[in-house]
């Protein structure tokens, strides 16, 4: 049996760093890695989605463009689009591999299991440390239909290996990497079903987002079955076919996957280690991400920390200040997140109806996208700027944004709401006329012009 000072299980935005920093340090680091180096981000989650939706998103702004007098033929040339993304994911893995190679990072490249207190097994190679990091992440889940089980289906992780594009494709959950892929596959050409448990698309967010979008996802041709189950999965002939809980039958050539996430736990062996999981299988940590066993710390989504590339890397920060002896805790920043889908959604801080659950004098503000002068100049009025604030701090606790860009217009309000800034600051702002940002001062506006 091998020592090291620290062992990093699983290469995901969190675990690379750390273990690049300590074996820059000087340090000993093992890290197991049982498939591609760079975890989901890299392989098959941000990195190859967004190179994909590029191209999708492309195709269908050209088609969108007949509001403004252009009229194109839009011919989308399926196996390029998916060679470029691979070649963009390739290049990054790549780019991961160096780093840890660089660093000084002993990768073993095999599934790793605890054998003992603080002692990891992969292939042939077993390691003690006295610190080890859970960084495995989740994949998808997979439900129990009848029928589904040995068909060709897709998933987030293999979705990036299609070489021809699907005529017809049929959609499995309504969260947001199925609103990404379903409507990036309907406007390269697919013919595309969502089917959506609930009664509506995205259901998390507020009921206005989610009409925003299934109104654009109608504009780009995607058909949605809300508040229906699939009852039974066939494959014969190359063809899906899908019986609905309400008596309907859906076919296609190919069925996407994406009902939620599980945590990669299960081969870990925890036990041996007196880790302990919930009830989901995510590692059961304290505020500053310790586990039930001592030197052990887990981080990311297997920890059930909010499934985002920038938590991630955070909860890298987050445990490295803490190992250091740091104040620091698991949920110290302001969160925020963005769905690509077109309109974007652009998320931060609580909504209206959480904040007023907590008990605060909360207060929202909406200025709807036709309202904005930019994008009535360019034709994107799907959409509106959402905030809320604390009548009684007048700070601001949370915005909404949904429309052209959204992911990147949000953070003006990560930043004033980290910096603990008051509305007034927004609106005592200027900002460059004619843009999309020009309208967030005019939003805060609303809190003085309206009772």
């Amino acid at each position: 049996m091998e020592t090291a000072d620290l062992i990093v299980i699983g290469s995901g935005q969190g675990g690379i760093p750390l273990a690049a920093d300590y074996a820059r340090e000087g340090r000993n680091v093992v890290l197991f890695e049982r498939d591609a180096v760079g975890g989901s981000c890299i392989n098959y989650g941000c990195t190859p989605s967004k190179a994909f939706l590029a191209a999708a998103h492309g195709a269908g702004r050209a088609r969108q463009a007949e509001k403004l007098g252009i009229h194109t033929h839009v011919e989308v040339d399926f196996p390029t689009v998916m060679e470029r993304v691979r070649g963009i994911r390739d290049r990054f893995n790549q780019g991961a591999r160096k780093r840890l190679d660089g660093a000084g990072v002993r990768v073993v490249c095999a599934e790793a299991s605890f054998v003992g207190e603080r002692t990891v097994k992969g292939g042939d190679v077993t390691v003690q440390a006295p610190l080890v990091v859970i960084n495995t992440g989740t994949s998808s889940l997979i439900p129990d239909v009848p029928g589904l089980a040995g068909t060709p289906y897709l998933t987030n992780r293999n979705f990036f290996d299609l070489k021809t594009l699907p005529s017809r494709l049929l959609v499995l959950g309504a969260g947001y990497i199925g609103l990404e892929l379903g409507q990036g596959l309907a406007r390269l050409g697919s013919e595309t079903h969502l089917i959506v448990r609930g009664d509506r698309v995205l259901g998390q967010e507020e009921p206005d987002v989610s009409d925003v979008l299934a109104d654009a996802l109608k504009q780009d041709g995607m058909h949605l079955h809300c508040g229906v189950n699939v009852e039974q999965v066939a494959h014969e002939n190359e063809t899906f076919t899908l019986t609905l809980s309400n008596g309907e039958q859906l076919q296609g050539d190919a069925l996407l996957v994406v009902i939620g996430r599980k945590p990669n736990t299960d081969a870990l062996n925890v036990a041996a280690s007196g880790i302990e999981l919930d009830d989901k299988g995510f590692v059961k940590i304290d505020d500053q991400f310790h586990t039930t066993c001592s030197g052990v710390y887990a981080i990311a989504d297997a920890a059930k920390q909010p499934a985002f590339t920038h938590v991630s890397w955070e909860d890298y920060r987050r445990l490295k200040a803490i190992l250091k002896g740091e104040q620091r805790t698991r949920d110290d920043r302001v969160l925020g997140y963005a769905v690509y889908t077109e309109p974007q959604v652009g998320r931060v801080g609580m909504t209206i109806e959480q904040a007023q659950k907590k008990g605060i004098n909360a207060r929202s503000v909406t200025l709807p996208m036709s309202q904005i002068a930019r994008a009535i100049e360019w034709g994107h009025d799907f959409g509106f700027y959402r905030m809320v604030i604390d009548q009684d701090t007048n700070k601001i606790l949370g915005a909404t944004l949904v429309g052209y860009e959204t992911a990147e217009l949000v953070h003006v309000f990560l930043s004033l709401m980290e910096a603990g800034a008051t509305w007034q600051l927004l609106e005592q702002s200027v900002h460059i006329h004619p843009t999309y940002g020009e309208a967030l001062p005019s939003l805060a506006r609303l809190l003085i012009d309206s009772p």
